[in-house]
């Protein structure tokens, strides 16, 4: 017997409790829609533009760039499995690994990254839209036409995310076929002013400042992909179960490599631009967007507008969704569409003042990378957190914070997991630490490895090698684990304090094979 889906134009209801087996109607195929209509946008066009911008040639950055996505694609796929075992975001599934109460620190990093990535997908998008019109019909490119275009892609994304999950998928249906057909008639446009051999600032990779530039590439294009990983179970939660995990992880894994579309996009007219129009790659002043609008043939005007209206849709749905699942989920008077209300217009105001009142547009960016940089060790900690558990999670305990009661299998110390805790607070500050970027924010330790942007390997690497040591020298209650116990790692014979609270009681999930 299949499950049918909701209607559209129904509001789901659903907060941040586990999904019901029938109402889990979603693909993998869908993940891959959310996650690769997400990030096919001018944004990540801005991104792939980076190499260009560090004076990189066109190979040397092509390269640069498939590095980092294969590796992020890596990261990143993982996080695509707590979805459909446990039937909840991947904040709450963080529970079993930081603690009933260290779990916001899931819900908080996934609502800033949301509200930088929501507003970073507005301005770039708007500033597009505006610069269209005005190449192509002479409207006036002033702070009220400006105003008027966030304003309306901000409440038609707000509008999506009320609504909910399947409104949100089918606009990501029309986002990916609609944005990668927009992309693709883009090289056509610029076809003729391309040149492969574009040459940047290194000869060779033993010219001075090569390294730095080569590895700052990569690991900007590596921190999108990674940017993903607290919201993948957004949306794979919708997943059924028994879905076996390859597919899951392909998809997820797929949705990035897929992205080398926007990203070659933006290299390729990058290297135009600085060819033919240099002043607007001027790193002091990058201006991608009003490059790409000065090289661009005049036909080419309206299909930019089109990109911007469908690619901010696309980019702003997926981020904001998450945000007011998440916000939900810290403070539960909220359910899943006041919370959207309140942290949406909270944001639309952020967008407004960030832009015109205090000219945050540059520093989100920054903000935007920090962000990611403590969200890396994170991710490894959940990751090994699956491996250790053999994938098995106890759902009542996972949702012991949002019923607001106390004790089950990840209570811990007082609703704190020191072990997973520790190992990411010391691994994201000691990666914030190596940040390295010149012009914004360089860390303590930043130019340690001759101004290598390092901080990424540095929080992923850390966060293993700490956890692992935590888990081997202070192992956790055996009854974190369930019938199969441990891998790689000891267990405790501490005991397991029961779920108080209304309606208590203690199924775990079992393992599905």
């Amino acid at each position: 017997m299949s499950n049918t889906a909701p209607a559209l134009t129904e509001v789901e209801q659903f907060g941040i409790d586990r999904i019901p087996d029938a109402d889990r109607t979603a693909k993998p195929l869908d993940l891959f829609r959310l996650a690769f209509g997400g990030a096919n946008t001018f944004a990540t066009c801005v991104l792939g533009a980076f190499p260009i911008l560090f004076g990189l040639s066109f190979k040397q950055g092509l390269l640069a760039t498939v590095l980092g996505l294969v590796v992020g694609a890596l990261i990143l796929a993982p996080l695509s499995v707590f979805g459909p075992r446990n039937g909840l975001n991947n904040a709450v599934s963080s529970s079993a690994h930081l603690g009933v109460h260290g779990r916001v620190v899931g819900s908080f990093l996934s609502l800033l990254t949301a509200i930088a990535f929501f507003s970073i997908s507005v301005w770039s998008s708007g500033d597009a839209l505006v610069g269209g019109a005005h190449r192509m019909v002479g409207l006036p490119q002033n702070d009220g036409m400006f105003a008027l275009a966030y304003g309306v892609f901000a409440v038609l994304v707000l509008v999506v995310c009320i609504y909910g999950f399947r409104f949100m998928l089918f606009v990501n249906k029309i986002a990916v076929i609609a944005a990668s057909a927009l992309f693709v008639l883009g090289f056509f446009a610029f076809a003729g002013d391309f040149d492969f051999g574009y040459q940047g600032a290194f000869a060779s990779v033993s010219t001075p400042g090569f390294w730095p530039a080569f590895i700052g590439s990569a690991l900007i294009v590596l921190s999108n992909p990674v940017s993903f990983g607290a919201f993948l179970g957004d949306w794979s939660r919708y997943i059924p179960a028994e879905t076996p995990r390859k597919r899951v992880m392909t998809a997820a894994f797929a949705s990035q490599i897929a992205t080398i579309l926007p990203f070659f996009f933006g290299l390729a007219t990058a290297s135009i631009i600085a060819a033919k129009a240099a002043p607007y790659m001027d790193p002091a002043a990058p201006n991608y967007v009003g490059g790409l609008l000065e090289i661009a043939p005049s036909w080419y005007f309206l299909p930019v507008c089109l990109l911007a209206l469908i690619g901010g849709m696309a980019t702003g749905t997926t981020a904001l969704y998450g945000t007011g699942l998440d916000f939900s989920s810290v403070f539960t008077r909220f359910n899943r569409v006041q919370a959207t209300v309140f942290i949406g217009v909270l944001s639309i105001g952020f967008i407004f003042v960030g832009r015109f009142a205090a000219n945050l547009a540059q520093s989100i960016s920054t903000f935007a990378t920090l962000i990611i940089t403590c969200t890396a060790p994170w991710m490894v900690i959940m990751m090994l957190g699956w491996l250790t558990r053999r994938g098995w999670y106890d759902a009542d305990s996972l949702q012991v914070f949002n019923r607001r009661q106390r004790g089950g299998r990840y209570w811990f110390a007082h609703g704190w997991n020191w072990r997973g805790m520790g190992a990411w607070l010391g691994s994201a500050i000691l990666a914030l630490m190596f940040v390295n970027l010149p012009g914004q924010f360089v860390g303590p330790l930043g130019n340690l490895a001759g101004g290598v942007d390092i901080s990424l390997p540095v929080g992923l690497g850390l966060a293993a090698v700490v956890y692992l040591g935590l888990l081997f020298a202070f192992p956790e209650p055996r009854g974190v684990y369930g019938p199969e116990g441990p891998r790689l790692v000891g267990a405790s014979d501490a005991p397991v304090p029961p779920i108080t609270g209304q309606n208590a009681t203690s199924e775990p999930v079992e393992e599905l094979i």
